[in-house]
């Protein structure tokens, strides 16, 4: 595989979202009556889908109200959070490298995808991806798997012709549910360990390695 499509996470592997994404999940929180410590680490929030996350956070309070918690987050986040993000060092000139060098890449993140379109566009990096793709307000995408294979369909790729980078276990399982080859990035948020469990292909810590890897 010496010219791939190469597909990228978002939060976590383009950008440091973090702030902006922590921000208005306790902004969320704060608007249904919830007040969690004010150290309480919330990084496992991102990466995973929605859904997932705000399920999580409102069993903890015995809270049911996961579809207005998301909306309320969502409300938060598109107005402020969204712009609070910047580029991993490294990462944009990694891509510069591989768009020059003829990879169409791709962006496959569990974020909303008009939110997603928003945050690459403020990031400056739109005009070098082929595509952007989310999850999208009726639900269907957003497992991960289910959305790499929208892609796939989509954009006419097979397994054979691309490879997926994150770095969160749910990136490689999604691949991998595909037959995709999964590299993990080991400056995002995954937990220790949480890459290798998932059974990564391989790992990276710099955005140079991948350069490295597919240089034409």
């Amino acid at each position: 595989m010496t010219n791939p499509t190469i597909l990228f996470d978002l939060d976590g592997t383009i950008a440091d979202s973090r702030p902006g994404i922590i921000a208005s999940l306790r902004a969320g929180l704060h608007d249904l009556g919830h007040t969690p410590a004010p150290d309480e680490d919330f990084t496992w929030t991102v990466g995973p889908p929605l859904p997932e996350v705000w399920g999580r956070l409102m069993t903890q309070f015995g809270d049911d109200r996961v579809d207005l918690g998301m909306a309320r987050y969502r409300e938060h986040y598109g107005l402020t959070g969204l712009y609070d993000a910047t580029l991993f060092p490294g990462i944009a000139e990694a891509i510069e490298q591989l768009y020059r060098a003829g990879h169409e890449l791709i962006v496959a993140t569990a974020k909303r995808v008009d939110f997603a379109r928003r945050l690459v566009e403020n990031l400056g990096l739109a005009p070098r991806f082929l595509g952007i793709y989310g999850s999208i307000p009726d639900g269907t995408l957003d497992d991960k798997a289910d959305l790499i294979a929208d892609i796939m369909r989509r954009e006419n790729l097979t397994a054979e012709t691309m490879v997926m980078v994150g770095d969160r276990s749910h990136d490689i399982h999604a691949a991998h549910a595909n037959g995709v080859r999964a590299i993990g990035v080991a400056w995002g948020y995954g937990a220790p360990g949480e890459l290798q469990a998932a059974g990564a292909d391989v790992i990276i810590t710099a955005p140079a390695e991948l350069v490295d890897m597919y240089r034409l």
